[in-house]
C-alpha cells in the first residue's frame, strides 16, 4: 500500500482551513478511469473515481476527493500532483485545471477555496498504482454522500467530460495509442451513461477525419481479429479535456 499522507497535507485527514479574513487555499483532483462492472468477460465498463476516507471532523468517515492544503512555497499543479500521488498512488501524465470552487459556506469551520484539477487514466495505470489504505473507488454516477461539496465537484467534472466526448480525443487517454471500434464505443457509452447503436457509431467514425485505421489487427482474439484505429495525430493527448479557460494549467509530474 502507498504511504499515508501527513495529516497537515491531506484534506481527508485534517480539519478545515484556518479561521481569519483570508481564505485557505486547497487543491483537489477528480480522476476518471474505465473499470468493468463485474468479473465476467466482456462486461461493460463504466467511469470510476477514487476517494479518500476522512479521519477527523468535519465530515468524519465521509469520502472526499484526493487533495490537500496549498503550501506557501509550492505551485498549484505541483501540489495537486503530490497530494494525488501520496493518497492514490496515481501519477497521470498530466493534470488539467478544471475549476475553482470558492463558495463561502463550503466548509463549516472556515472559508476554503479549492482549485480542482482533473485527469483521465487508463486501467493499467490504476492496476499499477499503490493506493493508501483509506482509498476506495466508486462509480462516478453512483456516489455516496461525500464530504463538503465534493458531490457537486464530481458532477461538474462529469458533465464537462460528457459535453466533450463527441469532439475531444477522450479515448486516447483511456485506451492508449490504438484501439478497436468496440473499445472506442465502450468509452463513449461509459462517459455518456447509455448504450449506443453499433452501426450508427461505426458510420460516425467512418465519417470522421480524426480517426484512421492503422492497417493492423488486434492480436490474441479467439475469433476474427478486429481492426485497430488511432487518432490522426499524436499531439491529441492534450486535447482530452480542453479547458474552457485557455490559460488553464497542465502539469507533467
Amino acid at each position: 500500500m502507498g504511504q499515508e499522507p501527513e495529516p497537515s497535507r491531506s484534506l481527508a485527514s485534517h480539519g478545515a482551513g484556518p479561521q481569519g479574513a483570508a481564505p485557505a487555499i486547497a487543491v483537489s483532483t477528480v480522476i476518471f478511469a474505465l473499470r468493468p462492472e463485474g468479473d465476467a468477460a466482456g462486461s461493460r465498463p463504466s467511469l470510476w473515481t477514487p476517494f479518500v476516507l476522512r479521519t477527523r471532523e468535519p465530515h468524519l468517515d465521509r469520502w472526499a476527493l484526493p487533495g490537500g492544503w496549498l503550501p506557501a512555497g509550492e505551485e498549484l499543479e505541483s501540489a495537486a500532483a503530490r497530494t494525488l500521488g501520496e493518497t492514490t498512488g496515481l501519477h497521470p501524465s498530466y493534470l488539467e485545471q478544471l475549476y475553482t470552487f470558492g463558495g463561502v459556506d463550503r466548509s463549516p469551520t472556515g472559508r476554503v477555496v479549492s482549485v480542482v484539477y482533473s485527469a483521465l487514466v487508463r486501467t493499467d495505470e490504476v492496476e499499477q498504482a499503490a493506493p493508501g489504505e483509506n482509498v476506495r473507488w466508486f462509480r462516478a454516477d453512483r456516489l455516496p454522500r461525500l464530504a463538503f461539496d465534493h458531490n457537486t465537484i464530481v458532477d461538474y467534472a462529469l458533465e464537462r467530460l460528457r459535453t466533450k466526448v463527441e469532439y475531444a480525443h477522450i479515448a486516447h487517454s483511456f485506451l492508449g495509442e490504438t484501439f478497436t471500434l468496440a473499445q472506442l464505443r465502450s468509452v463513449h457509452e461509459a462517459v455518456l451513461g447509455q448504450e449506443l447503436d453499433a452501426a450508427n457509431f461505426r458510420r460516425s467514425v467512418a465519417a470522421s477525419t480524426d480517426i484512421v485505421a492503422t492497417g493492423e489487427l488486434m492480436a490474441g482474439t479467439p475469433h476474427r481479429p478486429p481492426k485497430l484505429y488511432r487518432y490522426q495525430t499524436h499531439a491529441t493527448r492534450h486535447r482530452d479535456i480542453q479547458p474552457e479557460n485557455p490559460t488553464a494549467e497542465r502539469v507533467r509530474p
